[in-house]
């Protein structure tokens, strides 16, 4: 079910950003009267699912989920119609445009991808507003899992300053930012009551950029295990715990943080337990039997219970500005982030993933407010994508509509075949090994 709910979303979300980016290729070329000949969702080498003819366009759905496409008469394109190319051309045709017009045409899909990143965040800002948790009220520190640990943090640190800038805002991805992204190495923090500065080893930082990192945060906030609910019929339950109960410890071993009885009920499945709890001032102990999956059932109050939410409201013409500025903070990050890449200071196949990867980004429930989230992540970084400058991607087209329009001189059709040519088989070449990488982590599993 988790499956289908993520795969679910990861279709919804790229469809939509699909079906908009090429229309921003075909308005404008509508615009300046060029005929667009096919509009697709998908690709559809020899069939198509769907298709409908409209005056002059062909409307359809392909059959092979990588993409999508608008094919415009007289460019030269993953279409390679030669034919049409080797005729003579045609006012309707879209090398017979001045290149200011052939420009807009080309701009037109990653501009409604960048605008479309930037209005999705506002736009949630606008309707949810700014949650977040002070880290000056983290009282109980940190818990700290298998990243985190590696950079040198432990159980119940409480995080000052990451490469001098203060973390104000309890967010482990700033965490990751610092350290990943802008060269951070140093962290200050608060440890049993002590200031202290530690340095993170830099084979931790490069691990930050695999895909394992990504699943699991590098902390969380820590706070008491008090019972919220029990499981109807749970060990729990059956050996009288109560709702509003502290748990204290298992088994002698002192466990007043969720984390902690967590981390030593999963090592003991189908075992006698005694648990140490609080109940209205009285110390209990209680005896169960721990389930085959190293449960009790019982939930705890999570940790809006013991920290104060805050909420930042946004009017509608305060969040747009806003929404500008976090989407051109998220750009930001991966430009330096390609900038690592290139340098060598991240690896390409730690970071890289296909459909797999990004279909995992995608929470396993249905949050209108993480779909929107990660829809314009994903724009930006399709804009952005698109905009490399690589023939058969729209960056490719407008580098050399840059050329001509800077030395008046156009590409020559048969140039231009080629470099698509290669470009294709590049880009091709990038999406067989994103997901090649992502079905070797499932067998490595």
């Amino acid at each position: 079910m988790d499956i289908i709910v993520k795969v679910s979303q990861l279709f919804a979300s790229l469809s939509l950003l699909i079906v908009l980016h090429e229309l921003g290729h075909f308005l404008p070329a509508r615009l300046f009267k060029t005929r667009v000949e096919k509009f697709y969702l998908f690709f559809d080498p020899w069939f198509s699912v769907l298709k409908k003819k409209v005056g002059e366009t062909e409307y359809g759905l392909g059959w092979i989920p990588l993409g999508g496409y608008v094919k415009i008469s007289g460019m030269i394109d993953e279409s390679f119609d030669k034919e049409q190319m080797a005729a003579e051309p045609q006012p309707w045709e879209f090398r017979s445009k001045p290149a200011w017009q052939r420009l807009i045409i080309m701009l037109g899909g990653v501009t409604v991808n960048f605008l479309l990143g930037f209005f999705i965040f506002a736009m949630m800002l606008f309707t949810w507003g700014e949650q977040y948790t002070l880290a000056s009220d983290a009282q109980y520190g940190i818990t700290v899992f298998e990243g985190g640990a590696r950079l040198g943090l432990q159980d119940g640190d409480r995080i000052l300053s990451v490469g001098g800038k203060s973390f104000e805002r309890f967010e482990p991805s700033f965490v990751a930012k610092e350290l990943l992204i802008n060269g951070a190495r140093t962290m200050e923090i608060e440890r049993n009551g002590s200031r202290t500065s530690i340095d993170v080893p830099e084979d931790a930082v490069k691990s930050l950029a695999g895909q394992g990192s990504r699943k699991e945060p590098l902390f969380a906030l820590r706070f008491p295990f008090q019972v919220r609910q029990l499981a109807p019929g749970s060990p729990a339950e059956k050996a009288g715990i109560l709702a509003e109960d502290k748990i204290l410890s298992l088994n002698g071993t002192p466990t007043p943080y969720f984390s902690d009885f967590l981390r030593e009920i999963r090592k003991m499945p189908d075992t006698d337990v005694e648990i140490g709890l609080l109940r209205d001032g009285q110390e209990l102990t209680l005896r169960m039997r721990t389930t085959a999956q190293g449960t009790i059932g019982v939930a705890p109050y999570g940790e809006d219970r013991f920290f104060p939410v805050k909420t930042k409201e946004y009017g509608l013409f305060e969040a747009l500005p806003a929404g500008v500025a976090r989407g051109w903070g998220f750009l930001s990050s991966q430009l330096k982030a390609f900038g690592q890449i290139f340098s060598g200071k991240i690896d390409a196949s730690d970071s890289l993933g296909g459909f797999i990867s990004i279909g995992n980004m995608f929470p396993s429930t249905w949050d209108w407010a993480e779909f929107w989230n990660m829809t314009a992540v994903l724009s930006l970084i399709l804009a952005f994508m698109n905009l490399l400058p690589i023939p058969a991607l729209d960056g490719g087209h407008v580098l050399f509509l840059l050329w001509e329009v800077v030395t008046g001189r156009k590409v020559s059709d048969k140039v231009m075949e080629y470099a698509t040519m290669a470009g294709f088989i590049l880009v091709l070449g990038l999406i067989l090994y994103s997901n090649g990488l992502d079905i070797m982590r499932l067998f490595a599993k």
